[in-house]
């Protein structure tokens, strides 16, 4: 990586965390699948937490496209391929009614 060596150690920081788990058979089994897989217990907690987060912003995510459409439709929201072909019709007769052309 080119620039400024100060740059890399912002780049590549290293947040810390220390976690205490009340259940000690949880452990134990993420130890031993980690030992298993040849892997850091950190990177299989970064990964679980990576996966929750974006479970978390998928359930945001359809809660609030749920929500955008039921007000769409509240508000006589149509179908898509009624409203083209409503633009399509209404550019006709305005292509039809130009002096212009």
């Amino acid at each position: 990586m080119a620039g400024h060596p100060a740059i890399w150690m912002v780049w590549f920081r290293v947040m810390k965390a220390t976690i205490a788990f009340r259940d000690a058979g949880l452990y134990r089994a993420i130890r031993m699948r980690a030992v298993a897989e040849n892997r850091p217990i950190r990177d299989i907690v970064e990964e679980a937490l990576a996966a929750w987060l974006e479970r978390q912003e998928d359930a945001e995510d359809a809660a609030a496209s749920g929500s955008a459409l039921e007000e769409y439709e509240t508000a006589g929201g149509v179908q898509a391929d009624a409203f083209f072909r409503r633009m399509v019709a209404e550019r006709r007769v305005t292509y039809e009614t130009d002096p212009e052309r």
